[in-house]
């Protein structure tokens, strides 16, 4: 019976974050670029297309990264 292998294990976790991290720094990023607070836009005045146009935009830097990431 192999042992498992930590390597790739230990791999994923640190893209996994470092990916995240990555998301979270775009997030910030547009958040201090648009005029209003998209966060109080989307849960306090449920302004549902800026809550359409913040998920797609969360969906399409998660892409760019996945993809500069396994490349």
């Amino acid at each position: 019976m192999e042992l498992i292998h930590a390597q790739p294990i230990v791999n994923s976790i640190i893209y996994s974050f470092l990916g995240i991290v990555i998301l979270l720094i775009g997030y910030f990023i547009i958040e201090k670029i648009t005029p209003e607070n998209t966060w109080k836009e989307v849960v306090q005045k449920n302004n549902i297309a800026v809550a359409i146009v913040l998920a797609a935009f969360i969906i399409g830097i998660s892409m760019i990264i996945s993809a500069a990431i396994h490349g």
